[in-house]
C-alpha cells in the first residue's frame, strides 16, 4: 500500500517545519494521534520515537533520513510489514509552503494489513496533513 497527499500551507517552509520535527506535540494537530515519546533527541537521524494511535497499537518509529528544514523519512517494523512514512516541505515562490507526506507499507504481510487497515491509515495521513496545515496557519 502506498498513501500520499500533498496540502498547500499559507506559512513559511521554516514554521511548518518546526511543526513537522516536534513530534511530541503532533497530538495538538490532530485526533489520529495520542501521544509521541522521542526516545532519542533531539529528532535526527537514527532518532527513534514510540507513537501511540487510537486503533493501533503503538509503534517505534526510526529516523532513516533526515535533512533539517527539508524532510524526514521514518520507519516501523512488524512482523511481515515494513511502514515508512516520509514529510516533505516544498518551498513555494511566494515564501509559503506545501507539505507531502508519503505511507507506504511492504513486506509479505503488507497487503493483508492493508486489507484491514489501509482506510484507517489513509484517514489518519489525511488528518494529521490537514492539522499540520491548519496548526501552521494558526
Amino acid at each position: 500500500m502506498r498513501f500520499e497527499i500533498t496540502v498547500g500551507i499559507d506559512a513559511s517552509p521554516e514554521t511548518i517545519w518546526n511543526l513537522l520535527k516536534d513530534v511530541e506535540r503532533w497530538p495538538e494537530m490532530t485526533d489520529s494521534i495520542d501521544r509521541v515519546e522521542l526516545l532519542d533527541k533531539p529528532i535526527a537521524l537514527s532518532s527513534r520515537a514510540r507513537v501511540h494511535q487510537p486503533k493501533i497499537p503503538a509503534a517505534t518509529w526510526t529516523v532513516t533520513e533526515f535533512e533539517e528544514n527539508q524532510t524526514f523519512t521514518w520507519e516501523s517494523r512488524s512482523p511481515g510489514v515494513t511502514t515508512t512514512g516520509a514529510h516533505t516541505i516544498v518551498p513555494n515562490p511566494d515564501g509559503t509552503a506545501s507539505a507531502h507526506l508519503t505511507l507506504t507499507q511492504t513486506g509479505p504481510l503488507a497487503p493483508l494489513v492493508s486489507l484491514f487497515t489501509g482506510r484507517l491509515t489513509r484517514r489518519y495521513v489525511t488528518m494529521e496533513a490537514n492539522g499540520l496545515k491548519a496548526k501552521a496557519e494558526q
